[in-house]
């Protein structure tokens, strides 16, 4: 267990080592079972997260808030559109002041190709830690979750488990790629066998793709990429099917709609979670298109997962926080 994580960031999980994210894991579980025997745990007393927010949120927005209360501290919300961040406070102001006003400073910013920038320009002028509650590059809170949730279905040992991360159709806007990208780098660093499955469009970043192979091949495990859906569900011990933007391909959303359109097929559904192991878990992020990216069979059927996995969202956070806020 690492001890001394106060003042550290959490802007990806792969600025972490492996033995500080299984400590991670660890006060997370703690303090989930505290909180299940009603045990007071208000590790910070009087400290206060400033959470900014520039693009809406329902479970990033109550497990932070909520968890902060839990650990005897405040969490401020901060709207970029209602306060003069929308009339030009830069970044650097943001980590200069804000930082001096609170313990933490958290941070939604998921604009293309600007959002981690931002994220990072505030983190290098702030005096404590900030975190990252996603962006356009990374989601490392939902991430976290995930893996913690597999790990109460699996076992903490994931080595030759297999993970499909899949494409999914989705009618709405261009989803951010953060949750496909996070998922295969912090899997491919538990020895999992990591399945990216999607259209040739849905493309995600050249250097999270050589990071994850890098990742799966120091821990023993696989990374490999197919085009097919049904495939990426056949024997697989996990599947999480999401859509997100076909944003390397193109930042037009009218453009994206048509590309999306060729793919409409691409619903989870009861035959494709057959074709995974009998024990298979069906996850999510939420919000979910229903009966376009997934039924509600499957959803709200037996091997879906989506809610322990959004419960667990609270209890790595409160973690993160108990660990780099003290």
């Amino acid at each position: 267990m690492q001890t001394d994580l106060r003042g550290r960031d959490m802007i990806t999980t792969q600025e972490w080592t492996r033995d500080e994210i299984e400590t991670v894991l660890d006060v997370a579980w703690d303090l989930k079972r505290k909180r299940a025997l009603g045990e007071s745990h208000a590790l910070l007393r009087d400290k206060v997260l400033g959470m900014l927010f520039f693009f809406t949120s329902t479970r990033t927005r109550t497990s932070f808030e909520a968890g902060m209360t839990q650990l005897g501290g405040h969490a401020m919300f901060i709207d970029s559109e209602t306060t003069q961040i929308s009339h030009g406070d830069t970044a650097k102001e943001i980590g200069e002041i804000v930082g001096r006003y609170t313990d933490g400073i958290a941070i939604r910013q998921c604009d293309w190709d600007f959002g981690n920038k931002y994220i990072r320009e505030v983190a290098e002028a702030s005096r404590v830690p900030v975190l990252n509650m996603q962006c356009d590059v990374y989601h490392p809170f939902q991430i976290l979750a995930d893996l913690m949730t597999i790990m109460e279905r699996f076992g903490r040992d994931l080595r030759g488990k297999t993970m499909n991360v899949s494409w999914a159709y989705a009618a709405s806007y261009q989803k951010p790629i953060s949750v496909p990208q996070s998922l295969i780098l912090l899997m491919t660093r538990f020895g999992m066998n990591v399945r990216l499955t999607h259209p040739p469009e849905y493309k995600l970043m050249p250097d999270i793709m050589q990071q994850a192979q890098d990742n799966a091949r120091l821990s023993g495990g696989a990374f490999e990429v197919l085009d097919d859906f049904d495939a990426g569900f056949k024997g697989a011990d996990i599947v999480y099917p999401k859509s997100w933007g076909a944003l390397l391909t193109t930042t037009d959303n009218d453009e994206s709609a048509r590309i999306g359109k060729q793919y409409t097929d691409w619903i989870t559904d009861e035959r494709r979670m057959a074709l995974a192991q009998d024990h298979a878990v069906y996850m999510h992020c939420l919000p979910a298109d229903r009966n376009v990216e997934v039924t509600d069979g499957v959803i709200d059927g037996p091997q879906s997962i989506v809610y322990d996995e959004a419960e667990n969202r609270l209890h790595a956070q409160k973690a993160v926080m108990a660990l780099t806020m003290r």
